[in-house]
């Protein structure tokens, strides 16, 4: 099993940064590949970023590019994902997820997932 806990969320204004984490405890967390996604209420959970096992390769969806980074740090057992130039559209509860097949994160069918932290980006 793995438990994944995440951090980090809050209220900040437009144009403004946030940072999140996410913290893995239980199997050995560089085995996995880790993703985040974001829900609004009424809405599906949308596909934000994916970071592969060694932290290497990273992905997002065209709504953060440029925007998010996605990176972990394999020696503390945490993704992070660092949000800059925050949109009111941005708002949303954030989840990380882990899984051993990147295909199953990008699917929304990762096997471990976090509890999620609130973002909002509001004036």
């Amino acid at each position: 099993q793995v438990q994944l806990v995440e951090s980090g969320g809050g209220l900040v204004q437009p144009g403004g940064s946030l940072r999140l984490s996410c913290a893995a405890s239980g199997r050995t967390f560089s085995n996995y590949y880790v993703g985040w996604f974001r829900q609004t209420p009424g809405k599906e959970r949308e596909f934000v970023a994916i970071i592969n096992k060694s932290g290497v390769n990273t992905n997002y969806a065209d709504s953060v590019k440029g925007r998010f980074t996605i990176s972990r740090d394999n020696s503390k057992n945490t993704v992070y994902l660092q949000m800059n130039s925050l949109k009111p559209e941005d708002t949303a509860v954030y989840y990380c997820t882990a899984d051993g097949d990147p295909i199953a994160i990008v699917s929304t069918r990762g096997h471990f997932w976090g509890q999620g932290t609130q973002v909002t980006v509001s004036s």
